[in-house]
């Protein structure tokens, strides 16, 4: 008994010395040690825990429907550095990363489980101050370019200047335009959004001005315009290349004298409205070409940014990763905590022709379809996974087997006749014949 005891000691003498938390359990999930790691990561001391089944102590993400010491007792498989959160005793989420493994007697038989814990706080806290600092509102980059668009926009912001947004679609531009809003004097009212390019010329005037009952056929009733709903804030005219000529020409009233008429009104209304447009054209080429009005161009284009497209800004793949994971986290409740390093490398390679708004969707299937708490490669669209190595074809005649026999010698002999002949044991005039006979070339 003496010895058991002394065991014992030397044994929580060696896990007090650990700096990550580790406890064990028996067959029925009660705790039988508890190092000193594990009382200062949980704030629970070890006299509270030792006894008590493990899930009545840690409270974790995973307890109740995937516990990992079950899943290794269950299969005999450990698992390594998977990242859960417990609950401490504070009522404090902690991010952990866990590892299992059985826990067996002298004779080999299996008595129960032990799991080390690492917490993960300050690493979490990081993450979020390297996110804190390369965001702004809603954008998140720390390309130059962008951070050159963040140091412009508190100034943007504070005029009442008409601004354009120019950009590849997918690349933010509403994004953009909310943050001049919401730094804005006009963050009290509300900014109003139009896409000039997702409506007919009928309806989209009716959309931006409003109309009067019985000015076309299905009008019954007065209907308040876009800018009418955006005075004192702001309207977002997005996709403003799209707008015809003969709309352009009202756009550009507005602009100039701050008046508009509602379809089949005779009076006109003021419009204190701020405008800004988004377009992922080139409106200076459409303009040479007569398909976007010259004075209008210039009415608009008081200020203009340009957002880079994702392909040039790299570097902020793994910010937006970490920002959509975080957000389709909480909107679909998982727990996704990163992405494995052959998925992200194949995350960084890809070109996005759909920019931001691409990776987004990429991210929100990969956290909905994922079943680890990492994003994988299998987790990806099929169009980014990496093909199957194409299976050598096996000859199917005596000549495709000599043909490949002669290919594959000449190649290892770096092209020299001489030397091939020689390793194949036959005369190089002979290797020469079969070469032109069955097609090789030199």
């Amino acid at each position: 008994m003496a010895d058991d005891d002394a065991y014992l000691a030397a044994t929580d003498t060696i896990l007090d010395s650990i700096a990550d938390g580790v406890f064990t359990v028996d067959r029925d999930w009660l705790i039988r040690s508890f190092n000193s790691a594990a009382e200062e990561i949980t704030g629970i001391p070890r006299d509270e825990a030792i006894g008590r089944r493990c899930c009545d102590v840690f409270r974790a993400s995973i307890c109740e429907s995937s516990c990992a010491l079950r899943q290794t007792l269950d299969t005999g498989r450990p698992i390594v550095n998977k990242v859960i959160y417990i609950v401490d005793n504070a009522g404090e989420r902690i991010p952990v990363s866990i590892s299992t493994a059985l826990l067996k007697d002298n004779t080999g038989r299996v008595v129960g489980g032990v799991e080390t814990f690492r917490d993960l706080t300050a690493l979490e806290q990081l993450r979020r101050e390297v996110h804190k600092r390369y965001s702004f509102q809603d954008i998140i980059g720390k390309h130059h370019r962008m951070r050159e668009l963040f140091d412009l926009l508190p100034s943007v912001a504070e005029s009442d200047s008409t601004v354009l947004i120019e950009g590849e679609s997918g690349t933010g531009k509403e994004l953009v335009a909310r943050a001049i809003h919401d730094l804005s004097g006009r963050r009290e009212r509300p900014i109003i959004p139009i896409n000039c390019g997702a409506l007919p010329d009928t309806l989209l005037e009716s959309e931006l001005f409003g109309h009067k009952a019985g000015a076309f056929t299905d009008a019954r009733t007065d209907k308040p315009g876009r800018f009418a709903q955006a005075e004192g804030g702001t309207i977002f005219l997005d996709e403003i290349g799209d707008v015809s000529p003969a709309l352009q020409s009202r756009l550009l009233r507005v602009l100039q004298e701050k008046t508009y008429e509602r379809l089949g009104a005779t009076e006109s209304q003021t419009a204190d409205v701020r405008i800004i447009a988004a377009t992922n054209k080139d409106l200076a080429a459409l303009m040479k070409k007569k398909e976007f009005r010259e004075d209008l161009y210039y009415r608009i284009n008081v200020i203009r940014l340009t957002l880079p497209t994702l392909r040039e800004r790299k570097e902020d793949i793994p910010l937006l990763i970490d920002h959509f994971i975080d957000y389709f986290n909480t909107l679909k409740d998982r727990e996704i905590t990163g992405v494995a390093p052959d998925a992200l490398a194949v995350l960084l390679d890809y070109d996005y022709p759909g920019n931001v708004r691409e990776l987004q969707n990429i991210i929100e299937r990969a956290v909905v379809l994922g079943r680890g708490s990492l994003i994988d490669i299998r987790d990806l669209p099929p169009h980014l996974r990496p093909s199957e190595p194409e299976q050598p074809q096996m000859p199917t005649t005596m000549d495709d087997l000599e043909r490949q026999l002669i290919v594959t010698t000449l190649e290892r002999c770096g092209g020299n006749r001489t030397r091939a002949a020689a390793e194949l044991g036959m005369h190089k005039t002979t290797l020469w014949r079969k070469m032109k006979r069955l097609g090789i070339s030199s």
